[in-house]
């Protein structure tokens, strides 16, 4: 029962989006009166031809009455084919600009999600909310909504019109409605609970192909391929098994529907020759009455079948707004918040905060940045250094304690201006396809100089200047045609070219090469002065000179100091320099 609620509340919110049409769908709905009624009049008039020129006395009336309702016929005919070529078009027309909102507003909300929504959400299940959900409701606002409508109200026209031509009659056409309801509601039931199976399976298909995708280089150098293909056979088996339930499922209902129309058609014909109407029926009669049996049948059969199409609709409706209506969207937390430059200064104040539950990740943590100073946080994996990097930014909303950005709460600063002032280069880089000049500016309206500049400041012009195009160069999806180090260079100079006020900057732990090692160290300490810089570190080099150095152990600040006061200490610091000291020494 809740489901089906949550499918209705989910319809409800789809109708919403047809308001603004509100007038195209008024001529709608009066050109789908119209071809209703060219339906409901086209076996009309031809009974009246039938019984008053070609049966009974047709030599009364002339040749120009016998063309007048041949030329009747066809205005009808006429009539309800343009009205129904305009019906179609404007409804299409409709429809494609719902969807183009819709998909829209989906990648709007995806953007602006907290990260925590993405935990959630895995890429393949919000790709198939953007693609195959949002394409599934195409045919809900371009035939279903219409053609429910239009059913109806042929329905309630072919019943009002086959009572007054002969109310026994029409009785015993009706007469096998519960035999339609018992088939339409068995079928229905089946496929919907199919339906809601097959849903889940093709997102489940969809993060696997993403996901693997993504992970092929990791699949193919553990030499995995057959043990995915074989996973993925077993996921695609339920599918297909799935999908040819639906289809026997489907296929069964219009026989049905033809056999009880049949049977119909026969109890009409035998009941009218008996004269159940206290006599024999008219040739006519028995036309229209035929004709719209099988038209009261055809409406009966588009709704049972459309039940179908309006279940997977209001399953897409669900998904779709599942996204929509995620509060966890950052504006939510930084609507219209502080707004300003930001100097620099980054403050910690008794911070608890935990991705799942109470399971800290970071436990009663505090400590003060100055603006313009340099910091560095080491620790083992799992200690919290990426989690600290997340907080700054503003990806996550903390449980406990409050960080200051240059004394205001991150809470209450603009999310914009926050990531204006704050920038993240992580270790995993992201380029997108384009042109390098792209990949640096993201589609921001940062002069070409400036662009420039960030690149020499960065040390990113060395191989820049070796492409012929320069700037034009075309990156590939991820930037897989550069270096491991050759990314990290660019990420600095897109960070860089942003002038924020503080730099956050997570080491990659990518094995590189001597040289370019040396590149990226001078770099960042390029791009690093003049701003308050924090870094996530691995190697000794880029945090030597650091004004103060957190060492983080179990989601706590266990030590905190320069280089030489920690070496001091003999502590943990102490200990992990030692360790990377002699890493370094033995690739020497």
């Amino acid at each position: 029962m809740k489901r089906r609620e949550k499918n209705k509340h989910s319809l409800f919110k789809l109708a919403k989006y047809l308001l603004p049409y509100k007038w195209l769908i008024g001529l709608c709905i009066i050109l789908i009166i119209i071809v209703n009624a060219a339906e409901i009049l086209k076996p009309y008039v031809m009974k009246i031809i039938i019984d008053d020129f070609l049966t009974n006395n047709a030599e009364q009336h002339g040749l120009y009455s016998v063309v007048g309702m041949g030329i009747l016929y066809f205005v009808v005919i006429f009539i309800g084919a343009i009205c129904a070529l305009m019906q179609a078009r404007i409804i299409n027309k409709i429809g494609q600009k719902i969807l183009n909102v819709l998909r829209i507003d989906v990648f709007s909300k995806i953007s602006r999600m907290s990260l925590s929504a993405f935990d959630r959400y895995s890429s393949g299940r919000l790709l198939t909310r953007a693609t195959n959900d949002i394409e599934a409701l195409n045919e809900f606002y371009t035939e279903i909504m219409v053609n429910l409508f239009k059913d109806v109200v042929l329905l309630v026209g072919i019943i009002v019109t086959m009572l007054q031509m002969d109310f026994k009659l029409a009785l015993v056409g009706f007469s096998t409605i519960p035999v339609i309801v018992l088939i339409t509601f068995t079928i229905r039931g089946a496929l919907r609970r199919n339906f809601a199976k097959m849903k889940r399976l093709i997102g489940r298909i969809n993060g696997f192909f993403s996901e693997n995708i993504d992970g092929m280089k990791t699949v193919q150098a553990f030499n995995r391929e057959k043990n995915k293909l074989s996973e993925f056979k077993t996921l695609n088996k339920e599918y297909y098994d799935s999908t040819l339930f639906q289809i026997k499922m489907n296929s069964l209902l219009r026989p049905l529907m033809e056999v009880v129309n049949s049977l119909t058609i026969a109890l009409l014909v035998v009941y009218g020759y008996h004269g159940i109407s206290g006599s024999v029926l008219e040739l006519g009669v028995v036309y229209a009455f035929t004709t719209y049996i099988k038209k009261f049948f055809e409406p009966i059969n588009d709704l049972a079948e459309q039940y179908n199409t309006i279940q997977s609709a209001a399953i897409s409706a669900d998904r779709i707004f599942e996204i929509l209506d995620d509060h966890e969207a950052q504006e939510d937390l930084h609507e219209h918040g502080h707004t300003g430059k930001i100097l620099g200064k980054v403050e910690f104040r008794h911070v608890w905060f935990a991705y799942e539950g109470e399971n800290w990740v970071l436990k009663d943590v505090s400590f003060t940045i100055e603006r313009g100073q340099k910091v560095a946080f080491i620790g083992p994996t799992g200690a919290g250094k990426t989690t600290i990097i997340n907080l700054i930014s503003g990806f996550y909303p903390i449980q406990k304690g409050d960080i200051l950005i240059d004394g205001v709460s991150i809470k209450n600063w603009d999310l914009g201006d926050l990531r204006k002032g704050v920038c993240v280069v992580l270790q995993d880089v992201f380029l997108f396809s384009g042109t390098i000049e792209e990949n640096i500016a993201l589609q921001s309206d940062i002069p070409k100089e400036k662009i420039q500049e960030a690149i020499t400041l960065s040390a990113a012009d060395g191989f820049i200047s070796k492409h012929p195009a320069g700037l034009n160069a075309l990156v590939s999806e991820r930037g897989s045609t550069f270096s491991a180090g050759e990314r990290q260079l660019l990420s600095f100079a897109r960070a860089i070219s942003h002038d924020p006020a503080v730099l956050v900057l997570d080491e990659a732990t990518a094995n590189i090469d001597s040289n370019t090692e040396q590149i990226i160290q001078k770099s960042i300490k390029k791009i690093s002065e003049g701003r308050t810089a924090i870094f996530i570190a691995h190697r000794l080099s880029t945090i030597r000179d650091c004004d103060c150095i957190y060492v983080l152990s179990g989601g706590q600040i266990a030590e905190h100091g320069n280089h030489e006061q920690l070496m001091e200490l003999g502590g943990i610091y102490s200990e992990w320099s030692g360790k990377v000291s002699k890493q370094q020494q033995a690739k020497v």
